[in-house]
């Protein structure tokens, strides 16, 4: 069992809360930023920590400032890159090479920071459910400031989020190259919840995850 332990990072916003999972023999570290509507102590966020450190990769998780002061509405983007860049900087005073991303809202404020040159130290970004477009609309505009990021990205998506129609993010992958990695979670929405009828354990969807990310981690 590795502990969660509680940290502060300094962001132009204020300090927020972050958790820390460090396993033993840690090989990286992910700054996992949260989604809209639910901070870092989210069960999810929490199950994708575990199923790291299960796999020798610790993880940071962070709060927006919206979040650490109980408001609903999320920063500005301008608030919450800033807070990535803080929440990876604190990461990269660890001697363990870095990646950044997160779930949905987190994932896209980090590569909107990584393509303004924000991330320095972040060696990848890793995306847990990129929200494409809104429920019901489907575009591609929120991924153009992705060919503008220069390193490799991991985009981990569900065949049912309403976030992310599958053929387009298949399309802005193929439009990225070879930084671009998809890897598909079969019957999962956008938070990765399958349909019972396929009697999936949803744990097992969690070593999924923690295991791709891992392994791609391993090959930056």
């Amino acid at each position: 069992m590795t502990d969660v332990m509680s940290r502060s990072v300094a962001t132009p916003a204020g300090e927020v809360s972050a958790l820390l999972l460090r396993p033993r023999r840690a090989e990286a570290q992910v700054v996992l930023a949260h989604g809209a509507g639910a901070g870092m102590a989210h069960p999810f966020m929490a199950a994708v920590a575990d199923a790291l450190a299960a796999e020798r990769v610790a993880t940071l998780r962070f709060q927006f400032p919206y979040m650490e002061a109980g408001r609903r509405r999320p920063d500005a983007p301008t608030v919450a890159m800033a807070a990535v860049q803080a929440a990876v900087r604190h990461a990269a005073s660890d001697s363990l090479p870095v990646v950044a991303g997160g779930k949905s809202f987190g994932g896209r404020m980090s590569s909107e920071a990584a393509a303004k040159g924000m991330l320095p130290e972040a060696r990848g970004l890793v995306f847990l459910g990129f929200p494409l477009h809104a429920p019901g609309k489907p575009g591609r505009s929120r991924a153009a400031h992705l060919g503008n990021v220069d390193v490799p990205l991991l985009f981990v998506q569900g065949t049912r989020d309403a976030l992310a129609e599958l053929s387009l993010v298949e399309t802005v992958v193929g439009e990225l190259g070879t930084r671009a990695t998809l890897h598909v979670i079969d019957g999962g929405d956008h938070s990765f919840k399958l349909p019972k009828r396929l009697g999936r354990d949803p744990a097992d969807v969690m070593r999924e995850i923690g295991r791709v990310t891992a392994e791609w981690i391993r090959n930056l």
